[in-house]
């Protein structure tokens, strides 16, 4: 498969946490079109399980989607941090709790079309209380969940 050419790129936006830019492309048939890309940072995701098996999400209002969402906990990697020390942050900010164990799952992009953000995703256990150093910005609340109801929770989206 035959990579698209970037013909020129402007930004159109330089915002806190995106910048938007709009790209001139050639395909690979020579074609040429537009494609409208948003800058993100890389970002952690974090599978959170307790001493009693529960899963630690975070529920809170999401603007973009105009509802309330239950979510694991993430965030964004902040310039020069490490995916490992990103994850430690935001396990502290969102939930107040610091894991002594921390895996890579794997990673992925999760809207490729449109988004340069790329998603590692980690599991995180044997939490210890640690204080909560939540942002300004976010209002959380934290929900621990039986392992055996994520299924559901996930089916019912």
């Amino acid at each position: 498969m035959s990579e698209e050419k970037t013909l020129s790129s402007q930004l159109i936006y330089d915002g806190q946490v995106v910048k938007m830019r709009i790209d001139t492309v050639s395909m690979p048939d020579g074609r040429e079109t537009q494609r409208e890309i948003v800058e993100h940072s890389d970002c952690v995701a974090i599978v959170a399980i307790d001493a009693d098996d529960k899963v630690l999400l975070v529920k809170q209002f999401r603007k973009a989607v105009e509802k309330e969402l239950l979510e694991i906990p993430a965030g964004g990697i902040d310039p020069g941090e490490d995916p490992m020390t990103a994850v430690r942050r935001e396990m502290q900010e969102e939930t107040g709790y610091l894991p002594q164990k921390v895996e890579r799952l794997g990673g992925f992009y999760p809207t490729p079309g449109y988004c340069t953000e790329y998603l590692h995703l980690y599991l995180a256990t044997d939490l210890t209380p640690s204080p909560l150093y939540a942002e300004d910005t976010e209002s959380i609340k934290l929900v621990r969940v039986p392992i055996s109801q994520i299924p559901s929770l996930i089916a019912s989206g």
